[in-house]
Formats: C-alpha cells, sequence, structure tokens
C-alpha cells in the first residue's frame, strides 16, 4: 500500500452521532464506514457546549484537545481535567462520559478503535521522527500545529492534513509544530479487510 496523504481541506463535516456537535473525519477503516461499523476511526470534533459524549458500544477512545481552554470529562463518575492541549487521554467509549467545558469552545482530535478488532497509541511529537509501520499495524500522521515534511517527494503537510502509512512503508516527518502519531493494529482475523 503507498503512502496516501489527507488534506484537511477535501473533508466534509458531519453531525456528531448524539447531533451534539460537529466532527470531521481524518480517516477511518475500512474506507466508508459509518459510526456503527468502522474498525477504526480518527476525527477532528468542534465542541462548542458541555454535554453528554456520545456512547460507542465496544469502543476504545483517545481524546487530545488542540485548540481552546479545555474540558473536564467525567466518566463514569470518575473526573477528569484536561486543560493542557496536546495531551492524550484514553477512555472507554461505552463509558457514560459527560463533558463540561472549561471556558469556551474547543477543538479536539478523536482516536476509536473497536477494542475487540484493533488498539491505538497516540503519542504528539515535536521534532523530526521516523515512521516504519511493523507487520500488522499503520501509522496516521496528523498535523496539530503549525506544519511537517514528508521526505520522500517532499511532501509538505499543513495544519490537520495527514499521512496513512501502512506495513511496507518508511518515511521520515520534520516537524515543526506538533503531530499526532497514531499507532493503529488490527487483530490478526481482522487485517484481511484494511
Amino acid at each position: 500500500m503507498a503512502l496516501e496523504v489527507l488534506r484537511a481541506q477535501e473533508r466534509t463535516p458531519a453531525p456528531w452521532k448524539n447531533g451534539g456537535g460537529v466532527t470531521t473525519e481524518v480517516a477511518a477503516r475500512p474506507e466508508g464506514a459509518g459510526t456503527g461499523d468502522f474498525l477504526w476511526r480518527v476525527s477532528i470534533a468542534d465542541v462548542a457546549q458541555s454535554g453528554p459524549f456520545s456512547v460507542f458500544e465496544g469502543v476504545d477512545r483517545t481524546i487530545t484537545v488542540v485548540d481552546g481552554p479545555g474540558m473536564a470529562l467525567t466518566v463514569d463518575g470518575t473526573l477528569h481535567v484536561l486543560a493542557a492541549p496536546y495531551e492524550p487521554f484514553a477512555f472507554p467509549g461505552d463509558s457514560d462520559t459527560q463533558c463540561e467545558l472549561l471556558d469556551g469552545p474547543i477543538v479536539d482530535f478523536n482516536v476509536m478503535v473497536r477494542r475487540a478488532d484493533a488498539t491505538a497509541q497516540v503519542r504528539v511529537v515535536r521534532d523530526r521522527v521516523a515512521i516504519r509501520p511493523e507487520a500488522g499495524t499503520c501509522v496516521l500522521a496528523v498535523v496539530l500545529e503549525g506544519s511537517a515534511t514528508l521526505d520522500q517527494g517532499s511532501v509538505r503537510l499543513d495544519r490537520l492534513d495527514a499521512a496513512l502509512l501502512a506495513e511496507g512503508d518508511a518515511d521520515t516527518l520534520d516537524v515543526d509544530g506538533r503531530l499526532a502519531l497514531v499507532t493503529l493494529t488490527l487483530a490478526a482475523t481482522d487485517r484481511s479487510s484494511d
């Protein structure tokens, strides 16, 4: 599979599953999957008001504040304050989750995987990084702030642009800002469908 560049301006916003906001999908597998049948899904959401998160049965989530003053999430009765940007927070998508904005609207980066079918690791980097996905994995690199340049072909990624690298791909990104690296690993039974 060849490296795939995913431009922010080519995405179409859509309403949240619970109707409480707007999300823009960066990538999902299988391609074209909806909120009910993805193996994994990565998106960016504009959160304008406090309220409940959508419930996703059997899904694990990792959320990262990108812009704005942050939010407080109460997950199954436990409070977690996400006031600092670029710090990923993982929680079960099927938990009762309430969001309280700290001081106005935010933008967040959201990674969801079906826990029976896939796992995700999310980290945010600021420096040059080499990417070489291992067997059964793919890596989605998303520019959260600034820009990044891929060595092969000198492709520039601007804010919220992404690059998807699969097993067999390899590249190095020079990061001028902040880059989210999402390593997605499919269960062996699901690898043939990616």
